[in-house]
C-alpha cells in the first residue's frame, strides 16, 4: 500500500514546466510578473536583487531569466556576465526602463533573446518567451 501512496506524488513531478526567474529589485515587478508566468504555464520565482538569485538554488534550473538591467549591487549585465563564467547556458531576456534602442541592441549582441521596455506587454513578453524557450509553454 505504500508504494500506491507514493505513486500520486511521482505521477505530480512528471509534468515539470520551465523554471523561469525574475530579478528585479522592484517590488511590483517581482509579485506581478511572477503570476503571469504561471498563467502563461511556466513555474517562477521572483528574486529582488542578482546576489538573492546566485546564492539561491534555483541558479541550475532555471531555463530563462527576466532580468532588470539596472539594480544595486550587482547589475543585470554584471549577473550575465556572472552565469557565463560559471558556464550556465541560461537565456536572458532584459527588461528595463530605460527606452533606448540602443542599449537594446548592445544587450541582444551580448547575447540577450530580447529586451523590453517598462511597461511591456503580455503579447510582447509571450513573444520573447517563445523565442527564448521555444515550445516550452502552453498556447493560450
Amino acid at each position: 500500500m505504500s508504494k500506491r501512496a507514493n505513486k500520486p506524488s511521482r505521477t505530480r513531478v512528471i509534468p515539470s514546466r520551465a523554471l523561469v526567474c525574475v530579478v528585479d529589485d522592484d517590488e511590483s515587478v517581482r509579485e506581478s510578473l511572477p503570476d503571469l508566468l504561471k498563467e502563461l504555464g511556466f513555474a517562477a520565482q521572483a528574486f529582488a536583487s542578482a546576489d538573492e538569485f546566485l546564492m539561491s538554488d534555483s541558479v541550475s534550473a532555471t531555463r530563462c531569466l527576466l532580468l532588470d538591467v539596472a539594480m544595486p549591487g550587482m547589475s543585470g549585465l554584471e549577473l550575465q556576465h556572472e552565469l557565463t563564467v560559471r558556464g550556465q547556458a541560461t537565456k536572458i531576456i532584459f527588461i528595463t526602463a530605460q527606452g533606448d534602442e540602443t542599449l537594446r541592441r548592445q544587450l541582444i549582441a551580448r547575447g540577450a533573446v530580447a529586451c523590453l521596455f517598462k511597461p511591456f506587454s503580455e503579447q510582447e513578453l509571450k513573444a520573447a518567451l517563445d523565442a527564448a524557450l521555444p515550445g516550452s509553454r502552453a498556447k493560450s
